[in-house]
């Protein structure tokens, strides 16, 4: 495809996000296709709920967002079983899951009750946070909410970090295209 034709085929693709220029429905489709095209990191996010029971989900929608503070963001669906759980213990735990670890995302992807009965996990050093998925986890984060916004069908957290780790030589896992993937 010579330049001139990809952009076009760009521009088309934006054109068509616009809001008069599609039903909603058709638009959320597209929006969905395009967001594929960026590879991005697969985590899973996790909180306590009221009675102390691990909850998460699993998410791409992260980003870091300052050094100083640490502050990182989550996006959260508001139909999450897991978005009380991180209301009620004002924090969460970022886990980036490990290559080798996509049955941990499929799983933690599910509305199953029995997630964490399936899989390792460790509480975590400070007040906050949520299980840390240490055998299936290329790095984690534990994070107090510092904000909480509305946005859309979702709710974006922002966390200060209060620690974390990685493990060395661990690669993350990575979606893309709407297929987990590694970076080899």
């Amino acid at each position: 495809m010579a330049d001139d034709e990809l952009q076009t085929s760009v521009d088309a693709q934006l054109a068509a996000l616009r809001p008069d220029a599609a039903p909603r429905a058709g638009r959320s489709e597209l929006y969905r296709e395009v967001l594929g095209h960026f590879p991005a990191g697969v985590t899973v996010v996790t909180a306590f709920d009221e009675r102390g029971e691990p909850r998460g989900l699993t998410l791409i929608a992260f980003a870091g967002v300052s050094l100083e503070p640490p502050l990182v963001l989550v996006c959260v669906d508001r139909n999450s079983n897991t978005l009380p759980a991180i209301r009620h213990s004002g924090g969460f735990t970022v886990n980036f899951v490990s290559k080798r670890s996509d049955h941990v995302a499929r799983l933690m992807a599910t509305k199953s009750a029995d997630k964490f009965e399936r899989i390792p996990w460790v509480a975590p050093g400070v007040v906050g946070g949520g299980p840390i998925l240490n055998r299936d986890s290329a790095a984690h984060l534990v994070c107090l909410t510092r904000q909480e916004v509305e946005a859309g069908d979702h709710w974006v957290f922002v966390g200060e970090v209060m620690e974390g780790a990685a493990v060395d030589g661990e690669e993350p896992l990575v979606f893309h295209r709407r297929r987990f993937r590694d970076l080899v």
